[in-house]
């Protein structure tokens, strides 16, 4: 069986699907590092793969707390298909609640935290030096007090290891470390389908957890192949720019055959700092390029969406202009009020409280990246979009909303948990099922994915496996929609999305965007798409600012779904495509361009739980109308950016 993208309308000729008719150039070569049997499945015009890069099991210390059993190899097969089983756990520690996903995916990363992988393992494993320590014996209880006494380590500047866990001597720990690092690559190893069939690529990975004030600054560090130094923890390096050079000097310089990206995640909870642009010091200009693109170099994509939500934008913080965005409300906390950095920062963003910065959403940060070119000559910001889950159920790709189980083990596992405030952090109503990496490659293979991640050929999903091309170019012609070539005309006389254009003459540049809906799985039918957009944000007189255009599809089409029944009804699309030309157009002026499609309305997943359970026993938020009880689906395209020319 393939798990290939498959598009809802097998039996249109191929000219109406993001393929080109024409005959395909001879196949790029390439290059596999680790030993095995080239693909068999290789498309020089690139093929749509659905993924997962953010996905925790056991050997998370915020996992293993709250009961979750599933380990990273059963992780993986889960990815591919198979039954996994979550917490409440019965009297023989296996799980009770049984899930499999109804497709399987294509790619997935095992990502627990780097931090405390071996202390985890001292606190479990009766034979350990640390298994009777205070600090062993507190975890060993589970719950939000376990993870809080960890977790807080994060968040402080004199942050030390548990000295009765791991001794100064680093006797104990740094072994368990290792041996657990080591479990996590043979996993990752076993899992890799590494035949001429190419059915599933795992990655070796890590996720690096750094929280200084109780901000999210948290990166997953995902491998190119099986060349890879021991994780980078917020213990060594407690800044992102020491984790980038530590990885830098690790992997990339140790001439290995290493290569490394770093997908930072959740600004949304980073209270104004995951995207400020920091140098040390009395750094000179040549020294600030320098480290500016080690950033971009380090950290091409970001994760727009996740189980804790959307840091795409959100309206009315101060510092960018443009009408207000009405989709810039998608998946927010429900705060009633929440305060504006400004300028400054803030703390506490791990709780959902503190300020709100302007740049914990990425289409802000896109802007700043911009004034950085003008400034220095490099963008540091220079960001592709994906999305994932963050899972800590060890269940990668778990994102249909009508099946929501919940995240996060015991803290999540009954309707009351699900449906109220959340645990040890804001959560419960205001999580989501999270979303899906799309990836554009040759085949399915680690060297294939990781370069189109390289290249920032990929988007993000909020869930459904709706596909997306985006194109742009100077000599794009305006009938593409309806021309078998596209995808090939796209590549030959442009850009994909990810990539860049220089001005010339004057000349506004054409974009093309094609996308199609989830075809859905037996038994459950995708949804229809509304409409396509293309954002754009550029500095105008050095301000930046923000415009939303339509390109193809109707947002006032009438769809709707009745929230009893969860049945939809009205006018939709199973595929978009339009051509854009932008009238704002000026060619001294810097700016990004990037796709949002988005579905009709459906049922959110508190909706489907609330239905399921009687009328007399529905929890308070099933009838509380702050809470949003439905849902638009989407899909973004990473930017295209146009940088003036000489």
């Amino acid at each position: 069986m393939t798990r290939r993208a498959t598009l809802p309308m097998l039996v249109l000729p191929c000219c109406m699907l993001l393929v080109s008719c024409a005959e395909p150039e001879p196949a790029p070569v390439v290059v596999y590092v680790e030993p095995r049997d080239p693909c068999a499945a290789h498309s020089p015009l690139r093929q749509a793969f659905f993924g997962d890069l953010h996905v925790h099991t056991s050997l998370s210390f915020d996992a293993y707390a709250f009961d979750v059993r599933v380990t990273p190899e059963q992780a993986y097969r889960f990815a591919q298909g198979d039954e996994i089983a979550l917490p409440p756990l019965d009297a023989m520690g296996q799980g009770t609640r049984k899930i499999r996903l109804g497709r399987p995916l294509d790619f997935a990363a095992v990502t627990d935290h780097s931090e405390f992988l071996g202390e985890v393992q001292a606190c479990i494993t009766p034979s350990a030096q640390g298994y009777g320590s205070l600090t062993c014996q507190r975890y060993r209880q589970g719950g939000n007090s376990a993870i809080t006494n960890l977790g807080f380590q994060l968040a402080l500047d004199n942050r030390q290891r548990f000295e009765d866990i791991c001794p100064p001597d680093g006797s104990g720990c740094a072994e368990l470390l290792s041996a657990t690092w080591q479990r996590l690559q043979t996993a990752a190893q076993g899992a890799y389908d590494k035949s001429a069939s190419c059915r599933f690529t795992s990655f070796v990975a890590y996720e690096y957890s750094g929280a200084p004030g109780l901000s999210t600054l948290h990166r997953n560090v995902i491998f190119r192949n099986d060349r890879v130094p021991l994780p980078v923890t917020h213990y060594e390096e407690p800044t992102p720019q020491g984790l980038w050079q530590a990885l830098d000097a690790a992997c990339r310089n140790a001439r290995t055959g290493c290569d490394v990206l770093a997908i930072p995640h959740n600004a949304n909870e980073s209270n104004g700092k995951m995207f400020r642009i920091e140098y040390p010091e009395g750094a000179s200009l040549e020294e600030q390029r320098k480290l500016a693109e080690l950033r971009r170099s380090m950290e091409p994509l970001f994760e727009i969406y996740q189980h804790k939500g959307d840091s795409e934008c959100r309206n009315g913080l101060s510092g960018v202009l443009g009408a207000p965005d009405e989709q810039c409300g998608f998946e927010k906390t429900l705060r009633k009020t929440v305060p504006d950095c400004g300028e400054g920062t803030g703390s506490s963003g791990v709780a959902r409280t503190g300020c709100v910065s302007r740049r914990d959403f990425v289409r802000n940060a896109l802007l700043e990246g911009l004034k950085e070119q003008q400034r220095l000559g490099v963008n540091p910001l220079e960001l592709g979009l994906i999305a994932s889950t963050d899972t800590h159920n060890g269940s990668p790709g778990y994102v249909e909303e009508s099946r929501f189980v919940g995240h996060r083990g015991l803290d999540d596992d009954t309707p009351d948990k699900q449906l109220g405030p959340g645990g040890i952090t804001i959560g419960g109503m205001e999580f989501s099922p999270g979303g899906l990496v799309g990836v554009w490659a040759e085949e399915n293979s680690r060297p294939a994915l990781f370069d189109a991640m390289k290249r920032r050929e990929t988007f993000g999903t909020s869930g459904p496996r709706i596909t997306v091309r985006f194109f742009g170019g100077f000599d794009l012609p305006s009938g593409l929609c309806s021309d078998p070539s596209l995808v090939e005309k796209g590549y030959q006389l442009g850009v994909p999305m990810g990539g860049t254009l220089s001005g010339r003459s004057g000349q506004p540049p054409r974009f093309v965007v094609q996308a199609f809906r989830d075809p859905g799985e037996q038994g459950r039918e995708g949804t229809p798409l509304q409409v396509v957009q293309i954002i754009k944000g550029a500095l105008v007189g050095g301000v930046a600012q923000t415009t939303v255009f339509d390109v193809a599809g109707d947002r006032k089409n009438g769809a709707a779904v009745d929230v009893s029944t969860c049945v939809r009804s009205g006018a939709g699309a199973d595929s978009l495509c339009g051509t854009w030309t932008d009238p704002t157009f000026d060619p001294s002026q810097p700016a990004f361009y990037y796709v949002r499609v988005l579905e009709n309305p459906s049922c959110r997943w508190n909706t489907y739980l609330c239905n399921a359970l009687p009328a007399g026993s529905r929890p308070a938020p099933c009838g509380d109308p702050e809470v949003p009880r439905t849902i638009q689906e989407r899909a973004w395209a990473s930017p295209i950016y146009y940088i003036p020319g000489s």
